[in-house]
């Protein structure tokens, strides 16, 4: 992590509850469980992040930098992969419901009215995505618009939710090759 160092005890806290989150949502997933499923006394997560609301926010942090790592590994060091193939590689990295994108896209919905700090990573997140995601479209086509980019994440959650609803995902494949199709 780049600007977040974190013991092996903290880590291990992190990891639990991220894992329990995405399964049981911030909300269901409480202070008592993650303890307990961790194996670390409950008072010491409070020693160590103070309150839930930070913890959630450290866990968002811990996730979206792991992400960003991942997104600009693929997209600045893999020179032998494509642009194209490589939106295709985000777009997969992202729409896995068992993947790291799937808890920031949970925090949109579940975060905004009781952990604000939290939602604003997972927001700032969804932005540089965005971002990431037109530059990318622009070595595809060069005249993409900056909508485009925000078209290709839509498409990404709308596979997140259909996953969400159902087991197949051939649909989620078909309205991502109709996009890049398109481009030409």
């Amino acid at each position: 992590m780049s600007n977040l160092e974190l013991s092996s005890k903290k880590l291990h806290f992190i990891q639990t509850a991220t894992r329990l989150f995405a399964t049981y949502g911030f909300h269901t997933a409480g202070v008592d469980l993650i303890a307990k499923e961790a194996q670390i006394p409950k008072a010491t997560l409070y020693n160590y992040f103070r309150s839930k609301e930070r913890f959630i926010d450290i866990c968002l942090v811990v996730q979206k930098e792991r992400l960003q790592d991942q997104v600009i590994e693929m997209f600045e060091y893999d020179h032998a992969t494509s642009a194209l193939d490589k939106l295709k590689k985000l777009y997969y990295l992202h729409s896995d419901i068992e993947g790291p994108y799937y808890l920031l896209f949970k925090a949109i919905f579940e975060t905004k009215n009781h952990y604000p700090n939290a939602y604003l990573t997972a927001i700032r997140y969804r932005t540089w995505l965005t971002n990431e995601i037109y530059s990318q479209l622009r070595l595809v086509k060069n005249d993409v618009s900056f909508t485009d980019a925000k078209l290709f994440l839509y498409m990404i959650e709308g596979g997140i939710i259909q996953l969400l609803g159902s087991d197949v995902a051939i649909e989620r494949e078909k309205m991502l090759d109709y996009f890049l199709v398109s481009l030409y």
